[in-house]
């Protein structure tokens, strides 16, 4: 029975220790290059419960770098087009969760256990203020590491044969393997510190996210 008991505590504790390194490790600075200089540059980062999608403004510059999307049904060139939305995350689960409706468990699963990545674009015309969106100003150094290196997670221009949720979107392959411990917002801030944007060191859920934005970023626009 104590062994049980033994076996039993240590389940538990997993989840717990999870829940307190989403909390502690978001405030501890993790590793990137000293990119930083004047603040010309704007992205967006648009928040739901579980992922965070990052917004580009469609400047020339964007949109050609992203015009093979356009073959895909996303319309970056199209003149209300004003953002390009950027989202990776887990392909049996990012591809499945239109709604919240639409998630399996078996999604989840194979989610939590380790799976392919994918990208997901989209554009967006004019944004409304909204409590999940806020903006980042960056150095012109910062935004140019942030874009490359979010070109260079495409593991392929060619779509995946699968419906998007907006009828503007579409799924692309991407570099990298998901899993609970590497989640889409794991990757958000790996790619953050990479571009020389200050961030925590692990950032697992959305609220990590949050408090790290706050705590290495204090007096960016809401």
């Amino acid at each position: 029975m104590r062994h049980v008991l033994r076996l039993l505590a240590a389940v538990l504790a997993i989840p717990a220790l999870y829940l307190a390194a989403s909390l502690i490790l978001p405030l501890v600075p993790g590793p990137g290059p000293d990119l930083s200089g004047p603040l010309t540059r704007q992205i967006g980062l648009l928040q739901g419960p579980i992922h965070t999608d990052i917004l580009f403004p469609l400047t020339p510059e964007i949109r050609t770098r992203f015009a093979f999307a356009e073959a895909a049904g996303v319309p970056v060139n199209h003149p209300d087009a004003q953002w390009l939305v950027f989202g990776w995350g887990s392909a049996a689960f990012y591809t499945t969760a239109g709604t919240y409706a639409d998630i399996t468990a078996r999604a989840v699963l194979t989610a939590a256990t380790g799976d392919d990545a994918v990208i997901r674009l989209d554009v967006l015309g004019p944004l409304a203020p909204l409590e999940n969106l806020r903006f980042l100003q960056l150095s012109e150094a910062q935004f140019q590491a942030l874009l490359g290196l979010t070109s260079a997670a495409l593991a392929s221009e060619t779509p995946l044969n699968h419906p998007g949720f907006t009828g503007t979107d579409a799924f692309f392959p991407a570099h990298g393997h998901f899993s609970a411990l590497r989640t889409c917002n794991v990757w958000l801030g790996e790619t953050f510190r990479a571009a020389g944007i200050p961030f925590g060191l692990w950032t697992p859920a959305n609220w990590s996210v949050t408090l790290a934005l706050d705590w290495h970023l204090p007096g960016q626009t809401g």
